[in-house]
Order: structure tokens, then C-alpha cells, then sequence
């Protein structure tokens, strides 16, 4: 195999990234960033094996630990503040791979999310490959809970089988439910989902957020917007966090028919739970993943293979 490890300094601390060799005649590799905490491996070698598949397609791939995580040096940081991290890593890939034109950012949870936040502020990002990103907030949360574990248990013969035998606590379960429609109910009228950051300037890195004030789905949408490559969406079936993100999209007028745009391909795999950690949910990430890079490669836009895809 043609890996090898390369050090690269980011703001006077080191970093450690792993490059996959593709096709010398590529144009488009992928970066991996990392959610946290995590590092460049990932859960059940989920980055190894992927960046595996897709150099074995010819697809360079350079997967590396951020300041404060793994091998890399520094103080653990956000999410939100890896901006100069993922900016020193394509420097770094493109150095070591001289034919590379243009990136394609993958990245899953707030990885996904760190990816949305920097894509539109660097032309070399053709792409984003994302996994179930993070938008959380604490209303959000409570949404999905009630949306798509409370009703599901509800109606669980299962559950009330527990319920019978004594194995489940109702009162305790009723007293979770009530605590999740106060978070819920606590913060209508407070500070909306909605509105009011398209005119946001462009912001450095790391100090900044891209839109002071807002909550993170609303800032996560203003990302989006400005980005004008090629995006694949991936949302696993079982996960909460794919949940919080779909509730988020479907209420939020900040993202109305940003999914929709044609520039965005949206995979759903049913019963995958957050990290695809099944061998055959795995499997399909890779195969599309590749599908999607070589046409992003060939044609410049990944949006006209959504038919081979689905």
C-alpha cells in the first residue's frame, strides 16, 4: 500500500496527517477530517478503511489528528475552531501530491459541521462529503428525543412487555418525558432557529464564529449557503444526531431547499446507527463516496450521478 506519514505545522505546533496515494493523474483527493474526541483512525478503523477504498480507486486521501488530538501537538480545540488546522492540512496534501487541484472535505458529526464552516472560504474545496452532521442545541435535542425515542418506545410491544414484568420504572419514564417537553417548551419564544445572517461577513478563523448570535443550526445553514461546490449528504437511519439534523432542516426557514439545490445529494441508509459501524453500512458510504469523487472528478459536478446512486 502507498501510505506514509507526513508532519506539517500549524501555527507553531505539529501535525500528524497520513497520505493515501491515488492515480498520479488525479486531480480531486479527499481530506478526512475528524469529529471529536477522535483521531485520524477513527471509531471500528471506519477512516482507515475508507481512505483504503477510495485510494484503491485512485483517489488520493489524506487523513490527519488537529491540534490537541492524537499525535498532534497543541491544546484540544472545538470544532469550530479547526478552521487554520484543516486550511494547514491542504496546504500539506496538495504539497505532497502535486497533480491535486481541488479537495473534497469528508467528515462525519461535528467533523461534517467544521467541514460546512470552512468549505466556502477556500476556492481549492470542489466538495464535501458529509456524515450526519452536528447541530445541536439543547431544544433541538429534547425535539428529536420526543420525535424518535419516546414515540417509538411508546409504541414497543416491547417496552410495555418491561412495563409488566416490572423490568421498567413508568413513573421514571413519564418524569423523562415531562422533563423533555419543559427544555422544549422553555425556550419557545426565546431565540429562533430562523433568520437574519445573510449578510454576515466574511470571519477569520478560530476567534470568530462564522455568525455571532445565532444557534448552531442557523450558522450551520449560513455555511452551507455560501458554498458552491458539490455536496453528498449522508444520514444514517437509527441516530440521534441525524435526527436532530433532519428536525432542524425541516423547521428552520434559514435552510428551505438548501437539501434541495442540485448541487446536493442526499443518502439515507436505513437502521445504520452514527458511525456506520456495520460492515455492509460501511461498505455502501465507500462505494457511493468513490462513485461520487470520480464524478466530481470527471465532470467537475458530483450532482449528475444521483441516479447511479440512490
Amino acid at each position: 500500500m502507498n501510505e506514509r506519514a507526513i508532519v506539517f505545522g500549524c501555527q507553531g505546533e505539529e501535525l500528524l496527517g497520513i497520505l493515501h496515494g491515488g492515480c498520479l493523474e488525479a486531480k480531486v483527493g479527499v481530506l478526512v477530517i475528524v469529529g471529536g474526541p477522535q483521531y485520524r483512525v477513527g471509531s471500528h478503523r471506519q477512516f482507515v478503511l475508507l481512505a483504503r477504498a477510495l485510494a484503491s480507486a485512485g483517489i488520493p486521501v489524506f487523513r490527519f489528528d488537529y491540534r490537541g488530538m492524537g499525535d498532534a501537538s497543541g491544546d484540544l480545540r472545538s470544532f469550530e475552531r479547526v478552521g487554520n488546522d484543516i486550511r494547514a492540512a491542504i496546504d500539506s496534501f496538495m504539497e505532497v501530491t502535486p497533480g491535486l487541484a481541488q479537495v473534497v472535505l469528508w467528515g462525519l458529526c461535528d467533523a461534517a459541521s467544521a467541514a460546512i464552516d470552512y468549505a466556502w472560504r477556500d476556492d481549492r474545496v470542489a466538495g464535501m462529503v458529509l456524515l450526519n452532521p452536528w447541530v445541536r442545541t439543547e431544544e433541538g435535542l429534547a425535539k428529536a428525543y420526543l420525535k424518535h425515542y419516546y414515540l417509538q418506545r411508546v409504541c414497543s410491544l416491547e417496552f410495555w412487555s418491561k412495563v409488566l414484568r416490572g423490568r421498567v420504572d413508568p413513573l421514571a419514564s413519564l418524569r423523562s418525558l415531562l422533563s423533555m417537553f419543559k427544555s422544549v417548551a422553555s425556550r419557545h419564544g426565546g431565540p429562533s432557529q430562523n433568520g437574519g445572517v445573510n449578510s454576515v461577513a466574511c470571519v477569520r478563523f478560530d476567534d470568530t464564529q462564522l455568525a455571532p448570535g445565532q444557534p448552531l443550526p442557523a450558522r450551520m445553514a449560513e455555511g452551507w449557503k455560501r458554498f458552491a461546490g458539490s455536496v453528498l449528504l449522508f444520514l444514517s437511519g437509527d441516530d440521534l444526531t441525524a435526527a436532530e439534523f433532519s428536525n432542524a432542516v425541516s423547521v428552520s426557514s434559514d435552510w428551505k431547499g438548501l437539501l434541495d439545490r442540485d448541487n446536493v445529494l442526499v443518502q439515507r441508509i436505513q437502521g445504520a446507527n452514527h458511525t456506520f459501524s456495520r460492515s455492509d453500512w460501511r461498505a455502501s458510504v465507500e462505494a457511493e463516496t468513490v462513485a461520487w469523487v470520480l464524478a466530481l472528478q470527471q465532470t467537475g459536478f458530483a450532482g449528475s450521478i444521483k441516479a447511479s446512486c440512490d
